[in-house]
Order: C-alpha cells, then structure tokens, then sequence
C-alpha cells in the first residue's frame, strides 16, 4: 500500500491495523512489517466516535452554517446535548 509505504519516510507510525492478508503478503514477499502505535489508534478511535455521534446533527453533518464560529457554537450545543444528563428524564 502507498499510504504505508509513505509512513516511515516521514517518522510516522501506523494509527490502523492491518488486515491479516496484508500481514501475511508482507511476510511473503519479504517485506518489512509495519507496527501498529497502539496509543494513536486508541486516540483515533475516540475521535472517530466522537464524530460519528456529532453527525446524527444534521446542521452538523450537512454544514447549514458557513461560518466558523457559528458552526463551533452548534459544534458546542451538540456536545452540551450528548455529555451533559437531561434533566428532564430524572424527574
């Protein structure tokens, strides 16, 4: 794969796993395996979730608002919604 070809001329390490048939055509075609950061994948993995519940926002998802700060406050309301308890629900 170019991608994890690229990441060693650049210092990097991969944030993905492989899959085990990419592990295993590396192995037989000699080649180097490539080590999984596994702190980068857990903190990729948080974000993506992250994203993937901000998106049930359509204003969010879609990007009805075009300018920065107004898209950080609807950014901010959407996570109000998701992280603080409803107050509602405990009466």
């Amino acid at each position: 794969m170019k991608i994890r070809a690229y990441l060693p001329r650049r210092c990097t390490r991969a944030a993905i796993p492989e899959r085990i048939d990419q592990i295993n055509g590396r192995i037989r075609r000699g080649e180097r395996r490539y080590y999984l950061d596994r702190a980068a994948c857990r903190r990729r993995t948080v974000v993506e979730r992250c994203c993937n519940k901000l998106k049930h926002h359509k204003a969010l998802a879609t990007r009805y608002n075009k300018r920065g700060r107004h898209y950080q406050a609807m950014v901010t309301l959407a996570c109000l919604q998701h992280w603080l308890p409803d107050i509602t629900d405990t009466a």
